[in-house]
């Protein structure tokens, strides 16, 4: 993830219009995931490249990391200003998402059951499993996000997911005379 934007010695605005071009949606999308408003998500990667421009020297070259952990401090700043919980994004189109089950085989279950268990998850299991699953991340990158080791990472990974499986577990299956909609992340 992450693309190359130039040496660091060369951190000027064509470095900086290069970086923007390349990472911006990505942020906005980062935004979008955890925000109910995508003039709020538009305005956290305004923010971000704010903070890229005035630390640019800070930026590595596989910068998207580094601007999903601005983008998750910013955010938890925010949070912590109006001492409220995030607002939960409505996914819109879409209400059954595909996950795998116990023996492998897929089953289907609704987006909001997996909202909800996720809810019931803490803040640090809920990002971990987001900077893997929606933002595609690899551990390493998801550490850099988190500011963390690795093998930090992987454990909280681990454990987040094991508690994702216990609160999916714990919640009634779909009923079998329900019609089953299938989507893919692409379509989220």
């Amino acid at each position: 993830m992450g693309v190359r934007v130039g040496p660091p010695k060369k951190r000027d605005e064509g470095w900086f219009t290069g970086l923007y071009a390349a990472e911006y949606a990505n942020i906005v999308r980062y935004g979008l995931r955890r925000l109910a408003d995508s003039d709020a998500s538009a305005e956290l990667a305004q923010e971000v490249f704010v903070v890229a421009w005035r630390r640019r020297d800070e930026v590595p070259d596989r910068s998207l990391p580094w601007l999903y952990g601005v983008a998750r401090r910013l955010l938890a700043n925010h949070w912590r200003s109006r001492r409220g919980a995030p607002d939960v994004l409505p996914v819109a189109g879409a209400d059954l998402a595909r996950v795998a089950g116990s023996s492998g085989a897929d089953t289907t279950v609704g987006i909001a059951d997996v909202r909800a268990a996720l809810a019931v998850l803490s803040e640090l299991d809920q990002e971990i499993l987001r900077l893997i699953g929606w933002e595609e991340l690899t551990v390493s990158e998801a550490a850099q996000v988190l500011g963390c080791s690795r093998a930090t990472a992987a454990v909280r990974l681990h454990r987040a997911r094991g508690r994702l499986a216990e609160a999916m577990s714990d919640q009634p299956t779909p009923s079998p005379h329900r019609p089953v909609l299938v989507t893919t992340r692409e379509e989220l």
